[in-house]
């Protein structure tokens, strides 16, 4: 099989808004996990993608696409982000429409911070595969993952040196409020055609989807017990989709307060404050669409924030009090409403990281990303894999891997 044959609708359509870009000259780039269902869906071979010239495409060698974005971070606005460590390839057609494929952890970009590496450690990206393919299987709204591959490099981060990684995200779109606040910046005319690439005919039409979307999606997190841990407007993805799951974590009961982040230091993003943080920041997305539209409209479509809201928790959260008695969230909900039997809980997913990591023993990951991967069937993983670890009392950390 030849190269798969990309589109590049994203850097076709909003040229300003990208960076040509090429990954690291990689040592010896090797999959870790390959995640053939999905590959054999998006039309890829997999055994091209494990051949020498695969392993080169799915870390980058033949370029792409770097995409620009500002972005309110831990609630101070920075006008220039973009993509530092990771990589558009381009897009794919599907059934539904097109998918994108990214790389995460594939080297330095135009965008990347001075002094940063832009690569990515084997652990974080490990957790992004399987956390994001648990959400997928609960029927969560998220981007999913391709692979991990290995770089042959190791990289420094907060437990010395380790392994270097790639994660192959695919997602509907990588447009996200920070894209939006991007093109606020710097014209009304790239926001009109940024609201254009995005699907929608006007900026209140945007607003309104993007809002329904994300209040469900903040619903559906809240649960089954995930904390995002850095929802920064330019983590918040205009299709709806569960985006970057750097710091991620899973709280047992539900503790407003839990927050497990080593960058949230002040808990801005725990997992109480979900709700109310994704309302700030979907006023920020209404701040940025202003020079195309004007402040009553604006405000007329936010004044449908409250009761959508209600409505998805209502939804998706169906008996809140006894939710927040429960001793354990994930027994809780299979026990009353079928719920899934495995999640990823903390440590465990930390030990199998660790694993992998540091001991080169995959089998610990491989067995608890079987049991979530098919999280409502006993049989995929032993007992002990659906029992609560107790309660976290804070102790617990995750890192972005940055």
């Amino acid at each position: 099989m030849p190269q798969p044959k990309l589109a590049h609708s994203f850097a076709d359509a909003l040229p300003s808004m990208v960076a040509e870009a090429r990954g690291a000259d990689f040592p010896n780039p090797q999959i870790v996990v390959l995640n053939e269902p999905l590959a054999r869906e998006l039309g890829l071979d997999c055994e091209w993608l494990r051949s020498k010239d695969g392993l080169r495409w799915l870390s980058g060698a033949n370029g792409g696409h770097a995409t620009a974005y500002a972005g309110h971070q831990f609630g101070q606005f920075v006008p220039l982000l973009g993509d530092g460590r990771a990589l558009l390839l381009g897009d794919l057609p599907t059934p539904d429409g097109r998918v994108e494929i990214q790389l995460k952890g594939s080297g330095p970009t135009p965008f990347s911070k001075p002094g940063a590496d832009g690569r990515g450690a084997l652990g974080p990206m490990l957790r992004e595969y399987l956390v994001s393919e648990f959400m997928h299987a609960v029927g969560i709204p998220t981007t999913r993952s391709l692979a991990v591959l290995t770089t042959g490099e190791t990289v420094l981060r907060q437990q010395g040196y380790v392994p270097g990684g790639i994660v192959v995200r695919v997602a509907r779109s990588h447009l996200r409020i920070g894209s939006v606040q991007y093109a606020a910046a710097r014209s009304p005319e790239l926001v009109e055609k940024l609201i254009d690439v995005a699907g929608f005919d006007a900026p209140e039409d945007l607003l309104a989807a993007v809002m329904e979307r994300q209040l469900n999606l903040v619903a559906q997190w809240m649960r089954i017990g995930f904390v995002h841990g850095v929802m920064n407007t330019d983590n918040v993805a205009l299709s709806g989709e569960t985006i970057d799951y750097g710091p991620c974590a899973f709280t047992e009961k539900f503790r407003t307060d839990a927050c497990f982040s080593s960058i949230d230091t002040r808990g801005r993003y725990a997992f109480g404050n979900q709700p109310d943080i994704m309302a700030w920041n979907l006023t920020r997305l209404a701040e940025a669409l202003l020079p195309v539209s004007n402040e009553d409209a604006m405000r007329e479509v936010l004044a449908d924030m409250e009761p959508i809201w209600h409505r998805a928790w209502e939804k998706h959260v169906p008996a809140p009090q006894a939710l927040a008695a429960a001793d354990d969230i994930t027994a809780y909900n299979h026990e009353h409403d079928g719920g899934p039997l495995f999640i990823p809980r903390n440590r465990m997913l930390d030990r199998a990281i660790m694993s992998a990591e540091h001991d080169s023993d995959l089998q610990p990951y491989f067995e608890l990303l079987t049991a979530v991967t098919h999280p409502y069937n006993a049989e995929a993983g032993p007992t002990w894999m659906a029992e609560p670890e107790g309660d976290e009392g804070g102790s617990f950390v995750t890192y972005c891997g940055t």
